[in-house]
């Protein structure tokens, strides 16, 4: 059976040379191509839209949205590490109202397909931004970021509490449109995330996307001190892929049927192709832009080879193949070997 040969051809941005069907589906969300953004990394796509067309691929993640406009943190707030990055942005944005009337409505001009992402600093905070988006025009699924710290609770982070994350999750569901796919978005900065899963799961989510960005810390030694002015930041990159496999593996045998977004450190379609082995019905490209902005439209070709090349005739085939164990490949009588 033939491999994928790193130095193959792909073909011009936007044309899948393979025959392989690309196309996905993230609970009703129905898409031409499992490759999305990942929130942070693009902020509402216009950037991106520059360097390949953003309606090829899956759908664009929005930057994460509060209730009010916020400058974010001081500066610095990034720093490079080895294979990744720390960011310590703070969530810097214009705020709903302006989201909903300048970017989201470029995005449905556009005919992208659209998950807004949303933070909140509290359950009702949550709430009222699931509130606005209810009659907003173009949203196709909304991620809950729940990796925020609940100031109403002393700063501990929703995402690390089962019992706050499936709080919030229960108020956006009530506040939102009962067609409305509701992913959360988990941290892997917890002892179980496969009890958080479950917990969200429960409080009526329609799928989980795995994972954020898990917290670290540079010291800079010119001045001794933290490299961030928040001291701590997120890491996020190649670094972080491992982590992110094994939480998608975890949730993928906890939960067979919850529709999963993988995300984490994501360069190439044999990186993506890890995550739908591991049980991503999807995967999210983010910090790999910075680098490539063409990244998410390339992996999404790259990853057509690389399921063509194992004898994948669509992305559906190879979800959660690699919990099949070791013998994944089958010879047949005349010597080639086929996914079952």
């Amino acid at each position: 059976m033939s491999r994928v040969m790193f130095g193959r051809a792909l073909g011009p941005l936007g044309a899948t040379t393979p025959s392989t069907d690309m196309s996905a589906e993230l609970s009703s969300l129905v898409m031409p191509s499992p490759v999305l953004t990942a929130s942070g990394c693009a902020a509402s796509g216009r950037e991106l839209d520059q360097f390949f067309d953003i309606t090829k691929i899956g759908a664009v993640v929005t930057k994460s949205i509060m209730l009010r406009a916020r400058s974010g943190r001081p500066t610095p707030r990034m720093c490079e590490t080895p294979s990744g990055m720390l960011n310590s942005i703070g969530l810097q944005g214009p705020g709903i109202e302006q989201f909903i009337e300048e970017d989201l409505a470029w995005l449905k001009e556009r005919g992208a397909r659209t998950v807004v992402s949303i933070a909140g600093e509290s359950v009702d905070e949550y709430g009222k931004l699931a509130q606005k988006l209810r009659t907003a025009q173009g949203v196709d699924a909304i991620e809950v970021n729940i990796s925020c710290p609940n100031v109403a609770n002393r700063n501990q982070v929703f995402a690390c509490d089962p019992e706050m994350a499936a709080n919030v999750i229960q108020t956006v569901r009530r506040q939102s449109d009962s067609q409305t796919p509701i992913f959360a978005k988990l941290s892997p900065d917890v002892t179980d995330i496969t009890e958080v899963a479950r917990s969200v799961v429960r409080a009526g989510v329609d799928g989980i996307t795995v994972i954020n960005t898990a917290l670290g810390l540079v010291i800079d030694l010119e001045t001794m001190r933290p490299a961030l002015a928040g001291v701590t930041g997120g890491l996020s990159g190649p670094a972080i892929r491992p982590i992110a496999l094994r939480c998608v593996w975890q949730i993928r045998q906890a939960l067979p049927d919850i529709p999963i977004l993988g995300v984490g450190g994501i360069r190439s379609g044999l990186d993506a192709l890890q995550f739908i082995l591991a049980g991503a019905n999807a995967v999210s490209v983010g910090t790999m832009t910075f680098n490539d902005p063409s990244a998410p439209m390339r992996v999404h070709n790259e990853l057509a080879l690389a399921l063509q090349d194992r004898g994948f005739e669509s992305v559906s085939q190879a979800i959660s193949y690699g919990h099949r164990g070791a013998d994944i490949f089958e010879s047949d009588d005349e010597g080639e070997t086929e996914p079952e």
